[in-house]
């Protein structure tokens, strides 16, 4: 009777989670640059004994299932034309934009190219986003509004195979917006604020700069977030919730009646 108690709790913990997920993406559905996840399961009984002997795993002994992780795919969604300058979108996927806050400086990466220009206290205007963080260049320096040299960066791409190697190390050393990619995207963490970072200690998957990429100027990447699909997560779990407290319920039922025959 424990297992069946335990089996269904765990069933309706976790997918309480799935909803909080589902909930989460619905809830950003106009938000730009937004990738929404999901939560694949795990059979506990598999993922105890697949592992080795010795291993140390998160629960030792039990039945049903568990959210394993939180998946995200930083493809390319829909485009919202802006014709705002200040608006970027990238093209590429699995790529960001590069942020430096200016209290830590900490940097996190971004799909969200709502920029402004920001006067900062030493009296430049620099590129920033709607939380006040710098965007970085291609060196990973602090981007100067009145340099912004995102013109050349789109003419060096549609014109590569014709430059020269002069104008081409010419245009390098002018400041563009720093677009990066990371080997395994999959492994960054969400921080807030439609914002990533690398996991501590996560040495193979750091960031390389993307020489030529793909920008559109004055439009936006809408959210990833498809309608339809969550809506269906939300039936899905709901449902399977309502099924595994059934299990508990039933199982108290059970064991009621044993009791009372004593």
């Amino acid at each position: 009777m424990n297992m069946s108690f335990w089996t269904g709790a765990v069933g309706a913990d976790n997918f309480t989670k799935k909803l909080a997920i589902t909930s989460n993406n619905l809830a950003n559905i106009n938000t730009t640059g937004f990738k929404a996840k999901s939560a694949p399961f795990r059979e506990l009984i598999n993922y105890n004994i697949n592992d080795s002997r010795e291993a140390v795993t998160e629960l030792q002994a039990g039945a049903g299932a568990v959210v394993h992780q939180t998946n995200m795919n930083f493809k390319l969604s829909g485009l919202n034309i802006t014709n705002m300058e200040s608006d970027y979108a990238l093209m590429d996927d699995n790529a960001f934009f590069m942020l430096q806050d200016p209290g830590d400086d900490s940097i996190t990466y971004t799909r969200n190219g709502h920029f402004h220009s920001g006067l900062m206290p030493d009296g430049e205007f620099y590129l920033m986003t709607e939380a006040g963080k710098y965007v970085l260049d291609q060196n990973g320096q602090k981007l100067k509004a009145s340099v912004l040299d995102l013109k050349t960066l789109v003419e060096k791409d549609e014109n590569e195979e014709e430059n020269t190697e002069t104008n081409t190390e010419e245009k390098e050393e002018k400041p563009t917006i720093g677009v990066y990619t990371f080997p395994h995207p999959s492994r960054l963490l969400s921080k807030g604020d439609n914002e990533f970072i690398v996991q501590e200690g996560d040495t193979q998957n750091t960031a390389a700069l993307i020489k030529t990429p793909h920008i559109q100027q004055g439009a936006l990447e809408s959210s990833g977030t498809d309608l339809a699909k969550e809506m269906t997560k939300v039936i899905e779990s709901q449902r399977a919730f309502q099924y595994a407290l059934k299990m508990v319920t039933t199982s108290d039922e059970i064991e009621s009646t044993i009791n009372s025959l004593r």
